[in-house]
């Protein structure tokens, strides 16, 4: 952990630590974990049991692909607990397996419409625009500590569903694996 300790500097001293501090903020390189800065909470069923609800921490990565890295609280040290993908339906539905689609996926339309999500530190007028968006995804939750409070977990991933879940009975989607 780095420490910064200042005894009895000069004032040009400061200055000098200042411009540097302001320098090294300037460099720092952008970073796939920058602005992952949607805040989301929502419970999931995990293992058969509703949990959470869950932190998660969102940034689109493309036109049809969010990820969202998930946290059981907001506190600074709390672990990654889990990853959870907003899949436009138009790639999920006519390339994953109903079956598949079944047992991992969930519609967010479905989700969003149990009132348990809740987007955070926005606007509502924000906050609808990133939920009517979201409708028209699907998730995958990717479980990375298990079992829940495990020290240390497994090496299990397990895939936890959305409160709601319900399962789809009609196509599209391929036939083949």
């Amino acid at each position: 952990m780095f420490r910064l300790r200042i005894h009895a500097v000069g004032s040009f001293g400061v200055l000098i630590l200042l411009s540097c501090m302001a320098m090294a903020q300037e460099a720092k390189k952008a970073s796939p974990a920058d602005g992952h800065d949607i805040h989301i909470v929502a419970p999931h069923v995990v293992d058969g049991v509703v949990m959470g609800p869950f932190h998660h921490y969102c940034k689109p990565v493309s036109d049809d692909v969010m990820e969202c890295l998930l946290y059981e609280s907001t506190d600074p040290k709390a672990l990654l607990v889990g990853v959870e993908y907003f899949i436009a339906k138009s790639l999920t539905r006519p390339n994953v397996r109903l079956d598949i689609w079944n047992k991992y996926y969930h519609d967010h339309a479905m989700e969003i419409a149990t009132g348990r999500v809740k987007i955070l530190d926005v606007p509502e007028e924000k906050a609808k625009a990133l939920a009517e968006a979201a409708a028209k995804t699907d998730g995958i939750i990717f479980d990375l500590w298990r079992p829940r409070g495990a020290n240390p977990p497994n090496g299990e991933v397990g895939h936890p569903q959305s409160v709601g879940h319900k399962h789809r009975t009609e196509g599209p989607g391929p036939v083949a694996p």
